[in-house]
């Protein structure tokens, strides 16, 4: 599978908004952003005033950029979300919110998702006592993530779960840290999910 390996800074410039792709460095003086916050390219600093569609995608992109996903596994997502009952948008956030590895960095057990993606694949987490090492696993109410037990020396995820203060703990989600064990206490709702997005911009670029 393809995935991309520039710059992560790069993608909030260009999404002129902070993604938090980073972890801690986004928190910090280094931020890219915050030192440049205009678009990457020599024409960066012209800013052009964007279409209805042109707002489409770039809300599109924002999102996939957020969570890490092809365009592929986004528009797969959206498919999915638009064949369940209730409101796409909402509906496509919500499968957004209950992968594993999103659920993992909202947990505190990583500083960005990308690096929860990485502790997912690498079999460092049990969902219900069970091996968990697929990032996209659709989580439900009712399961409990958990760290294995020599997974629990790691030092990056020692220091996420300290630092777990600052971001919060979102209220669908419950977090045990003296057991490094998590449980999803219900399904996310829209107003838990306080990123800056605009899903339904996305539900009309896939409506054309």
């Amino acid at each position: 599978m393809s995935r991309y390996r520039g710059s992560v800074c790069r993608q909030c410039r260009r999404e002129n908004i902070k993604l938090f792709l980073k972890g801690d460095r986004c928190f910090s003086d280094k931020c890219s952003f915050d030192r440049r916050g205009y678009p990457p390219g020599d024409h960066g600093q012209k800013r052009s005033k964007l279409s209805d569609y042109g707002m489409q995608l770039r809300e599109k992109q924002k999102i996939r950029r957020i969570y890490g996903l092809s365009e592929k596994q986004f528009r797969i997502t959206f498919k999915r979300a638009d064949r369940q009952k209730g409101i796409t948008g909402t509906n496509l956030l919500s499968l957004l919110e209950r992968r594993l590895d999103n659920a993992v960095f909202r947990l505190g057990f990583a500083n960005s998702r990308n690096q929860g993606r990485h502790f997912v694949r690498h079999s460092h987490f049990t969902v219900n006592g069970r091996k968990a090492n697929i990032p996209s696993y659709q989580l439900k109410k009712g399961d409990v993530i958990e760290l294995k037990g020599k997974s629990k020396e790691i030092q990056a995820i020692k220091d996420s779960l300290e630092a777990i203060v600052r971001r919060g703990i979102p209220q669908w989600l419950e977090i045990d840290k003296d057991n490094f064990k998590g449980t999803v206490v219900n399904t996310p709702a829209r107003e838990d999910i306080t990123l800056p997005i605009q899903e339904q911009l996305v539900v009309e670029l896939y409506s054309k």
